[in-house]
């Protein structure tokens, strides 16, 4: 693939965005951190450097060397990289007399700009710096401003350099997909070639040449991500492809069975475990968000290994990991503060002998349902809810007891069903229910009552990367709180959560 755009992470926030955005124009292009540049740049046709939490400034600001990249390919520099390329090529950058954070308006936008075509002055975008270039770095032609940033855009003259102290990426910029579009199609040359069609023609025929005729294995887990996994594998394998789908006891009210119904139809080769004891067994007496993701994906691997030792002669490991996975796992910055560990994302344990092959590995969650529609996939199955690896025990703060499971097995399906009934579960990207680790005091009848409490979570997205809490219509609420406390014996108070992401995650462990 020749017609790839290189993306340098900064730490932005928005970084992840702007890839989203690159993507929707039907181009591939991959995320780096800013101090991993490829050694070979040979595949990508232009660059783009994100934004950054950083000044450039600071002592310990981002610094790469670009030299292999300035003025050899077409580079977008974004907000930070628009003020790194002035700061360190004879311009200057001074923090701002007031703060331009959120939308502004391009007030003069300089003519016959290839950067600007058919974007018109007063283009609303969108602001988020503390400092602003004062004077342009040698060479520098301005080619936009706002009434409060003098260069807002700026181009490097005998370079297809070009930098902007907005952020085309997020929506708030009305004009910022036409704005790529110019600089990776117009300027940069970039063929719009990356469609599900031709991923699966790819994928299909990379995983071919990659497996050959040995035999893979796939842990199913009745998700999205999984689900187009096996069918792009048995596309390119065939009977080669054994599916196994391991109830751990922390899925949602019989889905273990009804999962396994749905993949009778798929003509997928797959076998049922039952473990549930056995990841309960482990869990005993776990409360930290951390040790529990922990103990079930060891045993997860330890159930997964027993069964895989069943088959002959397996040689690969296929996994459902996606972008979003990879990037999240990645730190710009060196060691971290770990936000959640990935269960799929990391590689394996020496013992299992398995190579992996991850074929969803470069697409968003989108674009994976994008594929899964081109490989003929049931739409209802597409269009599931995303669901934890680790299930409902981070969905069950605290220790983890049968009791509890069962107590949000029926919650959870009291709220699912009802989304569903009410024709509000297309409109929702994810929903859940959360058991909080407190009780409160209730009146049932004449009795007083010390029982639980549940939160319901409902969010919109696209990509899970950012997220806001669905306005579900009170009468729903009401309905389902109602049901909840009626039907589940040990609850006695329903809560939702309007908390969006950031700052909350979606789920709460």
């Amino acid at each position: 693939m020749q017609n790839n755009v290189l993306i340098l992470d900064f730490g932005s926030q928005y970084t992840q965005l702007i890839a989203r955005r690159v993507r929707e124009l039907n181009i591939y292009c991959e995320i780096y951190p800013y101090h991993k540049i490829p050694e070979d740049l040979s595949g990508f046709k232009s660059v783009i450097l994100s934004g950054s939490p950083f000044s450039v400034r600071a002592e310990d600001a981002p610094h790469p060397d670009l030299s292999k990249i300035r003025g050899k390919l077409p580079v977008l520099a974004v907000c930070y990289g628009a003020q790194y390329l002035a700061h360190f090529s004879g311009g200057k950058v001074e923090p701002s007399n007031t703060r331009e954070y959120g939308r502004a308006n391009l007030s003069v936008i300089k003519d016959a700009e290839a950067l600007f075509e058919n974007i018109k002055e007063n283009s609303q975008v969108w602001m988020s710096h503390s400092d602003s270039i004062i004077e342009l770095p040698e060479n520098g032609v301005r080619l936009a401003s706002t009434p409060d940033v003098l260069n807002a855009a700026y181009r490097i003259e005998g370079e297809e350099t070009y930098a902007i102290q907005f952020h085309p990426e997020v929506y708030h910029s009305t004009d910022g997909k036409q704005l790529l579009e110019n600089f990776l199609v117009k300027i940069s040359g970039t063929e719009q070639s990356w469609t599900p069609g031709a991923f699966v023609d790819l994928t299909v025929s990379e995983l071919q040449e990659k497996i050959g005729d040995d035999k893979v294995v796939l842990g199913l887990s009745g998700g999205v991500d999984s689900t187009v996994a096996a069918v792009l594998l048995h596309k390119a394998i065939g009977k080669n492809l054994y599916c196994i789908f391991v109830n751990n006891g922390l899925l949602r009210k019989n889905e273990f069975e009804s999962v396994l119904d749905q993949y009778k139809h798929m003509g997928l080769n797959v076998k049922g475990v039952d473990a549930s004891a056995r990841f309960l067994d482990a869990l005993k007496g776990l409360s930290d968000p951390e040790e529990k993701r922990k103990a079930i994906g060891n045993t997860f691997i330890e159930v997964f290994d027993d069964e895989a030792h069943e088959i002959k002669d397996v040689v690969y490991l296929a996994q459902g990991t996606i972008y979003p996975d990879v990037i999240e796992s990645v730190s710009v910055n060196g060691p971290s503060v770990t936000i959640k560990s990935h269960h799929n994302v990391g590689g394996l344990p020496d013992f299992m002998k398995l190579k992996v092959v991850e074929p969803l590995r470069m697409l968003f969650k989108d674009e994976v349902r994008r594929v899964g529609k081109e490989l003929g996939i049931d739409k209802a199955l597409l269009g599931r809810h995303p669901f934890p690896g680790p299930g409902l025990a981070i969905r069950i703060l605290g220790d983890i007891t049968a009791e509890k499971v069962r107590i949000l097995q029926e919650v959870d399906h009291i709220f699912i069903q009802g989304l569903r009934d009410w024709m509000l579960y297309d409109k929702v990207w994810q929903a859940g229910a959360i058991l909080l680790p407190i009780q409160s005091v209730g009146v049932m009848g004449d009795e007083r009552t010390y029982e639980q409490v549940v939160a319901l979570r409902a969010v919109e997205s696209t990509d899970g990367m950012t997220a806001d809490w669905v306005n579900l219509p009170y009468e729903f609420l009401q309905k389902t709180s109602n049901t909840i406390i009626n039907r589940v014996k040990g609850v006695n108070r329903v809560v939702y959560d309007i908390s969006s992401k950031p700052p909350a995650t979606i789920e709460w462990e």
